[in-house]
């Protein structure tokens, strides 16, 4: 370690791609044995940093010292043999093999000589039941992987790293689809590695989560370094601040909506499935937003994709503007002006290899069709870049492809997607999963004017400040069965609570 006391630094990085500059003159120092939270909006620049430690990208100018020693990072086997691992935000395990063919993969320890080698399984067993032990992981090295829950993957995943020696291990967003239970389960393990002097660079975009596990906090703005603090000195609002470059005098907008007659009405609508949505019923007026609370597995998703048709229900009745109508399927929902933001964005929102413009019209394709049934290009393109100015998306251009985008931009490019069809029901499920503070007020100011145009919304929501500050009503679900609905002011985070474990056992 150099005498500075870093195992880490990242010294001027800037890096470049065709129309924007990522990186810009960025700097990250580490200290051994603590956990540094490395923060800034989406786009910011912090995963490109990341990507140039891991040797996915080469940096355009700038060095990176790893114990005092300048070196070079040309890929990923180079960055794990220096002791760099990363644990991506999007976990890739290999689904049909066990636990300990997952963590030696590509390394399989062998016996034999020459051409007449195998794999010794004996040694592979025996060194990855010491590895989870040192762990304290209780996972059998036996067990298939896509069996498992995605805290005991992510448990997986950490494991791997600590098992090529890493000095330095990159934590992508680790908690976001973690229960309260697996993120205690989750901070155990990283204390534990940073016993071991091992240094955890930790992105997350949940301020209560860095304040608390943190030792030292990075800010980035605009591919820029704005500066290193310890954590212990921070409190929310300076971290928010410092991110977005403006002090956010409220986390909200204020919203004018006026809700008015009962637009949708739900009423003992009940999945074939015994463990999913039971007799649940409800109204939503015209242009009120109505939050959906619960705590994981109360089948909120399951409710609002089978108003979308996407899923099956066993009884139960749906009514629109009075009317009694049936939802088979999406296409169903679509003619009834129903829109459906859903949870993961990255595995069924966007299409990833499609342009930002083809992503935003594939919904509408019938609107711009010319009498020769050929798409028409210049409407398409004109009401495209319509949205991309009112939606305030940052992109360099409609061509660009969407997963080049940040995430809130993606998110914004999805929104766009469902306004063309100008829905009157909006269901967003998680609208703003792993966006930064910056761009989720972004989000809640659309969501906010699209409730005051008169446009009525269901915004499941997992993050208790958003679902209370947003939402003109709450139903809470517990265990798929309604638990209740609060009005106004009666909507507190104690009564939430209290109806979303209201029939648990």
């Amino acid at each position: 370690m150099k005498e500075n006391g870093y195992v880490l630094e990242m010294n001027h990085i800037s890096k470049s791609f065709p129309g924007v500059k990522a990186l810009d003159d960025a700097n990250l120092k580490v200290r051994p044995g603590t956990v540094h939270a490395l923060m800034g909006e989406n786009g910011a620049g912090k995963s490109t940093l990341m990507k140039c430690l891991f040797g996915m990208y080469k940096p355009d100018e700038g060095d990176i010292v790893l114990d005092g020693r300048k070196v070079d990072i040309p890929d990923s086997k180079a960055a794990l043999d220096l002791g760099v691992s990363m644990i991506h935000q999007e976990l890739h395990p290999v689904p049909f093999r066990n636990v300990m063919e997952n963590i030696w993969l590509g390394r399989f320890p062998e016996k034999g000589f020459g051409p007449f080698r195998f794999i010794d399984h004996k040694r592979m067993l025996r060194d990855t039941k010491a590895l989870l032990h040192d762990l304290e992981l209780d996972i059998d090295p036996h067990t298939i992987v896509g069996t498992l829950s995605v805290s005991k993957v992510q448990s997986l995943e950490i494991a791997k790293a600590v098992s090529f020696h890493s000095k330095v291990i990159v934590m992508d967003e680790p908690t976001s689809s973690l229960t309260g239970n697996e993120v205690e389960q989750l901070f155990k393990i990283i204390h534990g590695l940073k016993s071991r002097g091992v240094a955890i660079i930790y992105i997350s975009h949940k301020m209560e989560e860095i304040l608390q596990i943190s030792d030292d906090v990075t800010i980035m703005r605009d591919g820029k370094y704005i500066g290193t603090w310890a954590a212990s000195g921070l409190t929310t609002d300076m971290i928010i601040s410092r991110m977005v470059g403006r002090d956010l005098t409220q986390r909200f907008p204020q919203r004018t909506n006026v809700p008015g007659d009962v637009i949708l009405k739900v009423e003992g609508l009940t999945s074939p499935f015994p463990r999913s949505f039971q007799n649940v019923s409800f109204e939503l007026r015209k242009g009120e937003i109505l939050g959906l609370g619960g705590l994981v597995g109360a089948q909120r998703t399951e409710l609002i994709e089978a108003l979308f048709g996407l899923r099956s229900v066993q009884a139960g009745s749906i009514r629109l503007h009075g009317k009694p109508v049936r939802i088979k399927s999406p296409l169903d929902a679509k003619k009834h002006k129903l829109a459906l933001l859903t949870e993961e964005r990255r595995v069924t929102g966007i299409f990833p290899v499609l342009s930002v413009q083809e992503n935003t019209l594939i919904a509408s394709l019938d609107k711009y069709l010319n009498p020769l049934r050929l798409l028409d290009e210049v409407k398409g393109r004109a009401d495209v870049e319509r949205s991309i100015e009112t939606l305030r998306v940052k992109t360099p251009s409609a061509k660009a492809l969407i997963k080049n985008l940040s995430g809130g931009n993606q998110q914004k490019v999805l929104l766009a997607r469902w306004l063309l069809t100008d829905p009157d029901i909006l269901l967003l499920d998680e609208p703003t999963r792993g966006i930064d503070v910056g761009a989720k007020f972004e989000i809640y100011t659309l969501i906010a004017d699209l409730a005051k145009q008169g446009k009525s919304i269901i915004m499941i929501s997992s993050e208790m400040p958003e679902l209370l500050g947003m939402s003109d009503r709450v139903m809470v679900m517990c265990e798929g069965r309604l638990s209740g609905i609060l009005e106004g002011t009666e909507a507190t985070e104690q009564e939430v609570m209290r109806l979303a474990t209201k029939f648990l056992a």
